[in-house]
């Protein structure tokens, strides 16, 4: 994903201005930036402050953290199982000698 020239702290910025009754016209002029670019920003951060931009990003860091565990443990559960039916280890088949 290409990163983006401006924080999101700025982005926000430049969203409490739109609020605030600023034109889409001006602003984009003002920031150097395309109109849609803007309807963009006002789409995916509607009523966010900064606060909760960095919250999201810890969420997000955590969760990911978190995928990545889950990933590794399952696959460390599987080449345990693998080993144990491989090596004979594991339960007995339901039949009595």
């Amino acid at each position: 994903m290409k990163k983006s020239r401006f924080t999101e702290a700025q982005i926000v910025a430049v969203l409490k201005e739109l609020d605030a009754g600023v034109p889409v016209a001006e602003l984009a002029r003002q920031n150097g930036i395309h109109a849609n670019t803007i309807r963009l920003w006002r789409d995916r951060y509607a009523g966010m402050e900064t606060s909760d931009l960095t919250r999201l990003k810890q969420l997000e860091e955590e969760s990911a953290k978190k995928d990545r565990i889950i990933a590794r443990l399952t696959l460390e559960v599987d080449a345990v199982r693998d080993l144990i039916s491989k090596n004979g280890w594991g339960p007995r088949s339901g039949k009595k000698r």
